[in-house]
C-alpha cells in the first residue's frame, strides 16, 4: 500500500493577495479557482509537484462551523497563530532575497540549524507561517 500526500490546506482571508504572492514571488502554479456558496478555493503548486497540490481556503470553510467558531478562525488567522507550510528549496538565501524583496514579513533570517537544514520563515499575505528549508545547509 502506498500512501502519498495529495493537499493541504492554508487559511487566507484574500484570495487575490495569495494568489500574487504564492503565484508571483514563490512561483507556484495556480491550477483551479472555484466558487461556492459565497466562498472561493484556489488551488496552487510548485510545477516541481504536479500531484501536491496547495488549497488556499476561507478561514472556517466548514458549512457547519458556527458564527462563532468562523470569527474566532477569522481572529487567529489575522494575528498568524494558525500554521503554514513547510517548502525545500535548493537556494535558501535566494530564496529569502526573493520573497524578502516581495515584502513579505520575515520571520527568521536564513541561519544553519543543527540538524543538518538551513532554513528561513516569513508570513504569506494572510499571516500564515511559511517555512523554507535547505537540506544540506549552506
Amino acid at each position: 500500500m502506498d500512501i502519498k500526500l495529495k493537499n493541504c490546506f492554508i487559511a487566507v482571508d484574500d484570495h487575490d493577495k495569495a494568489i500574487a504572492f504564492y503565484r508571483d514571488v514563490l512561483g507556484m502554479e495556480v491550477r483551479n479557482d472555484v466558487g461556492y456558496e459565497g466562498m472561493r478555493w484556489v488551488t496552487v503548486g510548485s510545477p516541481l509537484q504536479p500531484d501536491v497540490d496547495i488549497v488556499l481556503e476561507p478561514p472556517a470553510a466548514d458549512p457547519d462551523a458556527s458564527p462563532a467558531d468562523k470569527e474566532a478562525m477569522a481572529r487567529l488567522l489575522a494575528k498568524g497563530l494558525l500554521r503554514g507550510v513547510n517548502f525545500t528549496t535548493t537556494d535558501c538565501d535566494a530564496l529569502f532575497a526573493r520573497v524578502r524583496e516581495s515584502g513579505a514579513e520575515v520571520i527568521q533570517e536564513p541561519m544553519d540549524m543543527p540538524y543538518g537544514v538551513r532554513d528561513c520563515a516569513f508570513r504569506d499575505p494572510a499571516g500564515n507561517m511559511l517555512r523554507f528549508m535547505q537540506v544540506g545547509g549552506s
